[in-house]
C-alpha cells in the first residue's frame, strides 16, 4: 500500500476506482487525510483546519481566502488561520458561529455516515452555518435536498464524529 492510499479513505479509493457515487462522477483530485484519526475535526498534521483558509472570510467576503499564521488561534482541537486581525477578533468573539459544521468534514459524507475530507473551495453557508463537501459533484448531490441531507448528517454525526474514517 502506498503512503497516499494509506491516507485515502477506503470509500474514496473505491469511488475513484468506480468513478461514480449515486450517479455522480468523482474527480481524480480527492484530498487525502488521516484515515486512522478519531478526531472530530478535519485537521492536518499541524492541527490546522480548513487547509489554512480563513473561516470568517466565507461570511464576510463570500470567498475562500487563505489565512496567515500571524493571525491564528486554537478552538475545539484545531488551529484556525485568518487573513486579518479583524477576522481573528471576530472569530474569537464567537467561534461557534464561524466553525465549520461536521468539523470541516464533507457534509454529504456525513449524510452517508462517512467522514470524508472537506474541500475549502467547495462550500455553502446554510442558515448561517458553513458546510464543506469533498468535491463539486458531492456538493451538487448534497444541494439536491439540503434539508433532508442535513437531517441525515445531523443524525449520523454523533455516531461517527469520534470514529476513524477507516472504521466507517
Amino acid at each position: 500500500m502506498t503512503s497516499l492510499s494509506k491516507k485515502l479513505h477506503p470509500l474514496a479509493i473505491s469511488l475513484l476506482l468506480a468513478g461514480t457515487v449515486s450517479g455522480v462522477m468523482v474527480p481524480q483530485n480527492v484530498y487525502a487525510y488521516d484515515e486512522e484519526s478519531t478526531s472530530s475535526v478535519n485537521i492536518d498534521e499541524q492541527k490546522i483546519i480548513l487547509q489554512g483558509y480563513d473561516t470568517v472570510a466565507y461570511y464576510t467576503t463570500q470567498t475562500p481566502t487563505p489565512g496567515d499564521k500571524q493571525f491564528s488561534t486554537s478552538y475545539g482541537g484545531a488551529i484556525y488561520l485568518f487573513a486579518s486581525e479583524d477576522n481573528l477578533k471576530a472569530f474569537q468573539a464567537n467561534p461557534a458561529k464561524f466553525a465549520p459544521q461536521f468539523g470541516g468534514f464533507c457534509a454529504m459524507g456525513a449524510a452517508l455516515g462517512k467522514k470524508l475530507d472537506g474541500d475549502p473551495q467547495v462550500w455553502k453557508i446554510v442558515d448561517g452555518k458553513l458546510y464543506l463537501n469533498v468535491h463539486s459533484d458531492a456538493m451538487t448531490k448534497w444541494s439536491e435536498d439540503i434539508p433532508g441531507n442535513l437531517q441525515k448528517a445531523n443524525a449520523n454525526w454523533p455516531q461517527i464524529k469520534d470514529k476513524a474514517p477507516k472504521d466507517l
